[in-house]
């Protein structure tokens, strides 16, 4: 196969790049990223913390765009000169260089591509994140466990903040379930396709005849809930459980029944929250947690009506979507996307950038088809 002429590579990328500042507005983009620096600079703008880590943050998420954007335009045009001068000189030296910074562009548009795929009515939301441990015993315990230090992981290495609102132990090792926010603007949209079932298998360390275990945890991502939203919630359909906040083998890290759990009674969901020391921060915070479930609970139900109206199957999400095997061979293949991984390590450390993009294709894919 004849190699492609790097010039038309690069040419096909600017038109890439033009499709892309298209669709993100890029006029559109300053024009927001002014308004919020007015806001920023306001002197009332941390008597409401929430709302000024809002502002801050989405104005710090459209500054890192813009700049990613306009250094992507200039990493074009100065890799047109490097081949030009690779050309012109005869150097081979250059001309490794020029082919491995195409490569690399190539890499980083096609991610930035992948931003413009999140269009969803949610997918610029904040995402909360609950993972659940299910089949597999303390295995699935401890799996669960890693899911969770995998996903804070990945969202150190994109420096987006995150705050974990419940942790709840197993007794013997890793944790029943935990929830927790990824507090980054269009967050939703980036995790929403791990929602499912990851299913690990490996040699357990928990045997003491060293035998293989598969196991089994559930991620659910739905939105973060804002006050356009309207999820009517009534007092007498809820059940609120207090209850004293503990960690990794029941010691106690509070003195007081801080801890809250409330339990929507219709729907049967039940969420906690013991991050807080105060009850009532508690509460609120649980209260948001729920709001959120109640929405993207609403959500499907729309999509499951409007599907049966078109006589379209409902795309689901929620079944088994990757496996991580780290016996007896490693590798780690994602079952809607065939994108696989051979460092099973890395993937548990958090670098799930190749997996996230790979199914946000897929997905959007999906709802074309549909």
């Amino acid at each position: 196969m004849a190699d492609i002429d790097p010039a038309e590579e690069i040419s096909a990328l600017a038109g890439t790049m033009r499709s892309i500042q298209d669709v993100l507005d890029l006029d559109s983009m300053r024009k927001q990223i002014e308004e919020l620096e007015e806001q920023v600079a306001a002197p009332d703008l941390w008597n409401d913390p929430d709302q000024a880590q809002k502002v801050t943050s989405k104005l710090s998420h459209l500054q890192g765009e813009l700049n990613r954007v306009e250094a992507l335009g200039r990493r074009i045009d100065d890799l047109t000169v490097l081949f030009e001068l690779a050309a012109e000189e005869d150097d081979a030296d250059t001309r490794v260089e020029a082919d491995k910074e195409l490569a690399t562009l190539r890499a980083d548009i096609g991610a930035m591509e992948v931003r413009t795929l999140l269009s969803g009515e949610y997918d610029a939301r904040e995402a909360l994140v609950t993972i659940n441990s299910q089949a597999g015993g303390v295995d699935a315990a401890d799996w669960a466990e890693m899911l969770l230090r995998m996903y804070l992981r990945w969202a150190e290495r994109k420096g987006y903040s995150t705050e974990v609102y419940d942790t709840s132990y197993a007794e013997e090792a890793g944790i029943k379930s935990a929830t927790f926010a990824v507090k980054a603007p269009y967050a939703y949209g980036t995790l929403r396709g791990e929602h499912g079932t990851h299913r690990l298998v490996r040699i357990s360390p928990f045997d003491n005849q060293g035998r293989r275990q598969t196991s089994f945890a559930g991620v659910d991502i739905v939105p973060v809930v804002e006050q356009t939203d309207h999820i009517d919630i009534n007092e007498d359909d809820l059940r609120v459980d207090v209850y004293r906040s503990s960690g990794p083998g029941g010691q106690g890290v509070n003195t007081t029944d801080s801890a809250v759990r409330i339990t929507h009674l219709p729907t049967g969901i039940v969420v906690s929250c013991q991050n807080e020391r105060s009850q009532l921060q508690n509460r609120a915070s649980a209260m948001n947690v729920l709001q959120a479930k109640l929405l993207e609970r609403k959500r499907q139900e729309e999509a499951d009506k409007m599907s049966e109206l078109r006589g379209a199957s409902t795309t689901s999400w929620g079944t088994q979507i990757r496996n991580y095997v780290l016996h007896p061979y490693q590798i780690v293949k994602d079952l809607r996307t065939a994108h696989e991984a051979g460092n099973p390590t890395a993937v548990l450390d958090g670098d799930l950038d190749d997996f996230i993009e790979s199914e946000i294709r897929w997905m959007r894919r999906q709802e074309s088809a549909e």
